[in-house]
């Protein structure tokens, strides 16, 4: 059983800054690429950033300047550092994470977040 647990969402102005952190938890033998998601109410779900284990990273055109991705492979950790926020980055923002578990037996399998909000007011 693995876990993947976000924090750090919440209300902010436009322009203003925040941080996300998803920590997976479990029977991890090895945690693979980590990214984050994004869905908006009436809307898909949206990649908005991803990084391999060894730290190649890929953005959403529309947030490749303002949001950092990043990652601690010996904590199974990865973050999102969000600046210049606009009103149409308003949505539940889910950790993903392939992860490489030993139980019931060795397989690679997806695991998600349950998802943090955030809102940014205009």
């Amino acid at each position: 059983q693995v876990q993947l647990v976000e924090s750090g969402g919440g209300l902010v102005q436009a322009g203003g800054s925040l941080r996300l952190s998803c920590a997976a938890s479990g029977s991890i033998v090895r945690v693979n690429d980590m990214g984050w998601y994004r869905q908006a109410p009436g809307k898909q779900r949206e990649l908005v950033a991803s990084i391999t284990r060894s730290g190649s990273t890929n953005s959403a055109d529309s947030v490749e300047d303002r949001f950092t991705i990043s990652r601690d492979n010996a904590k199974n950790t990865v973050n999102l550092q969000m600046i210049s926020l606009k009103p149409e980055d308003t949505a539940v923002y889910y950790c993903n994470a392939e992860v490489l578990t030993n139980l019931p037996i060795y397989s690679f399998r997806k695991y998600w977040g349950q998802g943090t909000q955030v809102t940014v007011s205009s």
